[in-house]
């Protein structure tokens, strides 16, 4: 949705994406289905940087009448393999390829950050019915899990990112810098876990931007030896991971 070659950058693991990378827990949704006073069933949804349709899936069985818009070529075969019918139009999030007034909800899961909030703003507006809603989400790293937290600031120092503090935004803050000021929003935690093979836990790591824009022999090294180090903590081989949900959804006005 970007220039940016991190945001692009999935296609070239868009099969790894699909098969290890986490989904949402249902609690989301029933917030969502709150916010909106009514059931997703029906529900006009565009489901914007859909990616291999991980969101879209969930959003799918709920009954919603969806739609996904993803600007990704990879991304795109891979999630029409998964969801065949589900129509996908190839779109970005700073110029959606919808009609006004034409959905009541639109949906972005991992993928608010590669927009430029001061087009993605007014064209969500644009495309949302009077009464509808911009839902956006992320998976975030449960710092209070200490190897969760050591493993994360392992993964900065390899990426050459700085580590992200282990504090949250307040919801101020993270409105404004969703750039969603002005509006009704509502924000929400939502806590849950996965059991994963370490394999699959690792290839997510992998599938990540940063990973993915590094030479390709240093990030086996690396994960090579985060093999080594999980082994300890989960000798049986599967990893519990733990994940908290940041949601917000804004109304149109």
């Amino acid at each position: 949705m970007t220039a940016n070659p991190r945001a692009h950058s999935f296609n070239s693991a868009a099969a790894q994406y699909e098969a290890s990378r986490p989904s949402y827990p249902p609690e989301l949704f029933d917030f969502v289905e709150e916010f909106l006073c009514r059931s997703l069933a029906g529900v006009r949804v565009a489901d914007v940087g859909a990616g291999t349709g991980i969101a879209t899936s969930l959003l799918y069985e709920r009954g919603a009448d969806v739609i996904a818009v993803e600007p990704g070529e990879a991304m795109a075969a891979q999630f029409r393999r998964a969801l065949p019918d589900v129509p996908i139009i190839r779109g970005d999030g700073n110029a959606l390829p919808l009609a006004g007034s034409s959905r009541d909800l639109i949906t972005y899961a991992q993928s608010w950050q590669w927009t430029d909030t001061s087009r993605s703003v007014p064209e969500a507006l644009r495309v949302l019915r009077p009464g509808g809603a911009l839902a956006i989400w992320w998976n975030t790293t449960a710092f209070d899990v200490p190897w969760i937290r050591a493993q994360h600031e392992r993964i900065a120092h390899h990426c050459e990112v700085p580590p992200r503090p282990a504090g949250r935004p307040d919801d101020d803050e993270a409105i404004r810098l969703a750039g969603l000021t002005g509006l009704r929003v509502a924000r929400r935690h939502i806590r849950w876990r996965r059991t994963v093979a370490l394999d699959t836990h690792l290839a997510n790591i992998s599938s990540r931007s940063a990973f993915l824009v590094l030479d390709q022999a240093v990030n086996r090294a690396f994960l090579a030896e985060e093999r080594e180090r999980l082994h300890e903590t989960f000798p049986e081989g599967m990893v519990e991971e733990t994940y908290v949900v940041d949601l917000l959804v804004a109304a149109r006005p």
